[in-house]
């Protein structure tokens, strides 16, 4: 079953004068419990993409569904309860509050949701991303793939039905990039939906299904062989 549908998207920007084309006519799909890896150079619309399916920014023209409705024209107010419910997001910045200790930074969407934090919850996401240790440390305290898995872990909290994460290990050494990958596949393996921007080509096929862009057209839609487990 498909839980994301993007039919002939399309994104016009303007500059001054100057129409720029930055998505044309991109139409995909994504199950429930996929992975997907999205590759392209540096502006071919990968990030765009990525905003739109994730109900960030509106499509020039086109549509985005959500488990079959149509979610294109949705009113603000709607928007944000379908983001808060069904999805999480993971960026390049960890934007983690320096001033808080990672479990708080973890339960900080619950603030904003106001529900009460379920303790134990807490523990086993930390205990999960490896950092059961590091949950009373604040982000200076921690290395750049313990905030990113902070940043993954927070985005867990709401129980969302899919990841979308741009390039979250754009800022990352190969060993921290390679433990978010194995980390994605553990989440994929319990059944959440991943689709993730990244220009590391290796990386990308760790995931089920490779989706290229380039110059705003998907140009590639290629399925794993042997995606690592």
């Amino acid at each position: 079953m498909n839980l994301i549908e993007a039919q002939d998207l399309s994104k016009v920007y303007h500059r001054g004068s100057e129409e720029i084309h930055a998505l044309k006519g991109v139409s995909l799909s994504v199950k429930a419990g996929e992975f997907v890896s999205i590759v392209g150079p540096s502006g071919s619309g990968k990030t765009g993409l990525l905003n739109i399916l994730g109900l960030l920014d509106d499509p020039s023209g086109g549509s985005v569904k959500v488990h079959g409705t149509d979610v294109t024209h949705l009113k603000e107010k709607q928007r944000v309860v379908l983001r808060r419910d069904t999805i999480g997001f993971v960026f390049q910045q960890f934007f983690l509050i320096p001033t808080m200790t990672a479990r708080e930074n973890l339960e900080l969407p619950l603030l904003f949701s106001r529900t009460k934090p379920d303790p134990k919850k807490t523990e086993s996401i930390l205990e999960m991303l490896g950092l059961a240790h590091r949950g009373d440390h604040l982000p200076y305290q921690l290395s750049g793939g313990e905030m990113q898995r902070v940043a993954i872990g927070r985005a867990l909290m709401n129980d969302p039905e899919v990841i979308l994460a741009d390039e979250p290990t754009g800022n990352l050494d190969s060993v921290s990039s390679e433990m978010i990958y194995n980390l994605f596949r553990e989440l994929r393996n319990k059944g959440l939906t991943l689709i993730v921007v990244t220009h590391n080509t290796d990386l990308a096929k760790r995931a089920d299904r490779v989706i290229t862009i380039r110059d705003g057209i998907l140009t590639e839609n290629e399925q794993v062989c042997c995606p690592c487990s």
